[in-house]
């Protein structure tokens, strides 16, 4: 059996060997469904006029960087460092964005940054048992919001989806098992977002110093 991070590392591997540096490559369908996902994630951020100076940003699972783009294009100037499994990937993000942001190839976030997004990594479950899959999600949760200092945000599939739309290679998450999740363990400010019109939805974990977490 395969572990997560495998299954997860070979399946982008083959799609963006055959699609490239597109949506298509990381597995979005189209790039109007791939910008209304980053702009659920964006909202993390802080608007740009509450900021003394760009927040750092960790993006795990970046693909060839595309969130970077995203940014960029909304004028909104971040420390950035994408970290993906597939060298392919993070080969072409260095080559599309030069020194706009760093990459690195990796499982984990190296460094502790203002902020860290997850976009699309808990979709595909492949043969992977859903036990180990909600154990590898709650392990990159843990992993965000060590790296974090000031929040996180992650999207999933909802078990909300249409049930013949559904496919059993893929993981449908419980929007409400997260959130309590997040809110007992991580923060007292999560926000779901649920309403964007697509098969997913978005949690963002905005962290407060004083909060210790629930009593062991």
């Amino acid at each position: 059996m395969n572990s997560p991070i495998a299954a997860t590392r070979t399946y982008y591997e083959d799609k963006f060997r055959a699609h490239g540096p597109v949506p298509n490559g990381v597995d979005w369908g189209h790039a109007r469904a791939q910008a209304l996902r980053f702009e659920q994630l964006c909202k993390l951020l802080p608007q740009s006029r509450a900021r003394a100076s760009p927040p750092s940003l960790n993006d795990l699972g970046c693909g060839y960087g595309a969130l970077l783009d995203h940014l960029g294009a909304a004028g909104e100037p971040v420390d950035y460092l994408g970290i993906d499994l597939v060298p392919d990937m993070v080969d072409a993000a260095r080559q599309r964005h030069g020194a706009q942001g760093a990459f690195a190839v990796g499982s984990r976030c190296p460094r502790v940054a203002d902020y860290a997004v997850a976009s699309g990594l808990f979709n595909v479950r492949g043969q992977v048992p859903e036990a180990a899959w909600q154990e590898f999600i709650l392990s990159v949760l843990d992993d965000l919001n060590t790296h974090s200092q000031l929040g996180f945000a992650f999207n999933a599939l909802t078990r909300y989806s249409d049930p013949d739309r559904m496919r059993p290679d893929l993981y449908y998450a419980d929007p409400l098992w997260l959130f309590d999740w997040c809110k007992r363990k991580y923060a007292r400010n999560v926000a779901l977002l649920h309403d964007y019109d697509l098969y997913d939805f978005t949690i963002i974990v905005r962290k407060d110093a004083a909060f210790s977490g629930p009593a062991d």
